[in-house]
């Protein structure tokens, strides 16, 4: 789990509700027809913005924001490396049987040993990773688009208050809760926008970059491997693909490989 995603969510919310506690109820600030608008409104936008089995798809990606499953990019190194070191030694066909964690770099490894040529491997994981970066890309863009909307549709609730509360001009009792009501709605829309979806689509994003590098370095193992390069000179070439922090931490060849 990402405790980051977690924890930020919960203590925005909770730093919200303790602040409205200490000035009035809790209850002041539960209105459902407000909920029926910002939520519904948005929902429905969003729908006739994409389609719906891209919509249900954009929340299922939206798990990766509270998911923090990837390796580290630098424990990929060390396990190109063994590949390759076995692969010069023995033959690529010794990988046949060879286990390894990461998917993509296992088919990719597979692919060779199946007797596929080096270009071909490449194109075909490239367009892989292109495939997945649309996808996760269209998500992203579903949740910059509910980012977006949620305040808008606060505003139409707000409006729409407001034109009920300035039928009952007449009644100065009800101008006060009617205000307050017929501003409720733009604060859901803001705290979804800029607490919930908002920073959700940017984590989305990171998460993407992440997984796109990642793969792109077991791409560049995949071509070291079956042309048959030196261990240092894929170390080297792969290296490129890591922070020095992340440099430092590599296993260096005759260190446990």
């Amino acid at each position: 789990m990402d405790l980051g995603t977690l924890s930020g969510i919960a203590l925005g919310f909770s730093l919200l509700l303790f602040s409205i506690a200490l000035g009035s109820p809790l209850s002041a600030f539960l209105d459902l027809p407000s909920i029926a608008i910002v939520l519904g409104g948005t929902l429905a936008a969003t729908l006739i913005m994409q389609r719906v089995k891209h919509v249900l798809g954009a929340f299922a990606v939206a798990r990766n924001a509270f998911l923090d499953r990837a390796p580290a990019l630098e424990s990929l190194v060390p396990a190109i490396l063994r590949l390759a070191g076995k692969a010069r030694k023995e033959g690529l066909m010794a990988l046949e049987g060879e286990r390894i964690a990461d998917p993509f770099l296992a088919q990719g490894v597979r692919l060779g040993v199946d007797g596929l040529s080096p270009e071909l491997i490449q194109t075909t994981l490239q367009s892989e990773l292109a495939a997945l970066k649309q996808r996760h890309d269209r998500g992203q863009k579903i949740f910059r688009f509910i980012a977006g909307t949620a305040p808008a549709m606060g505003m139409i609730g707000t409006l729409i208050g407001l034109v009920q509360m300035l039928r009952q001009l007449d009644d100065p009792a009800a101008i006060g809760p009617g205000m307050a009501v017929a501003l409720i709605t733009t604060f859901y829309g803001a705290v979804l926008a800029f607490l919930v979806f908002g920073p959700i689509a940017d984590k989305l994003a990171a998460r993407t970059a992440e997984e796109v590098l990642q793969k792109q370095l077991a791409i560049a193992g995949v071509d070291s491997i079956l042309r048959g390069d030196n261990t240092l000179v894929i170390q080297s070439k792969l290296e490129a693909y890591l922070s020095p922090r992340e440099r430092a931490r590599v296993t260096r060849p005759g260190k446990g490989l």
